[in-house]
């Protein structure tokens, strides 16, 4: 049984909004990828935007550590390489956790089986974030990018699109 929702930060509580692009996205991954469990759309400040995640696992908790991971991901992507940030895979006892770069201000995390096809769930994982990071950056509350920063002075930490 899964939970499938989405959020939106309103007065400091996070509630339910009406985004069916969103969640549409979050059931079809699901649909394409056996041995899926679950997704969570996250800010890159760890707000919860949508999930379909199983019952037991609580979604702002996720979201927030989506946020954390992404920080030292990105952190470590430009140091070692000076580029930006695309996926990090973390393979566990119990299964996958896969974190997506959704444009500049979001990630989609995807949590599987260990017995997961991982080429199968890249290849429709990634198309299913930059699907999430158009549906983001057209949204008319969110604030949209429209260039990657400048790298003079020093290199930009800032995620690209994948």
């Amino acid at each position: 049984m899964t939970n499938v929702a989405v959020h939106e930060r309103m007065d400091d509580v996070a509630r339910p909004a009406s985004d069916p692009a969103l969640l549409a996205e979050l059931t079809a991954l699901r649909g394409r990828v056996a041995r899926l469990t679950g997704s969570v759309i996250a800010s890159s400040d760890g707000l919860l935007i949508a999930h379909d995640l199983p019952d037991g696992i609580e979604p702002s908790g996720m979201a927030a550590l989506t946020a954390a991971e992404l920080a030292l991901s990105h952190r470590m992507a430009s140091t070692a390489h000076g580029g930006g940030f695309h996926e990090v895979v973390l393979r566990g006892t119990n299964g996958y956790v896969v974190i997506y770069s959704a444009g500049w201000s979001a990630s989609l995390t995807v949590l599987s089986a260990p017995d997961v096809n991982v080429g199968r769930l890249h290849l429709e994982s990634r198309p299913a974030a930059r699907a999430i990071a158009d549906l983001l950056a057209a949204a008319p509350d969110r604030p949209r990018r429209t260039a990657e920063p400048s790298r003079k002075g020093g290199r930009s930490t800032a995620p690209r699109r994948p």
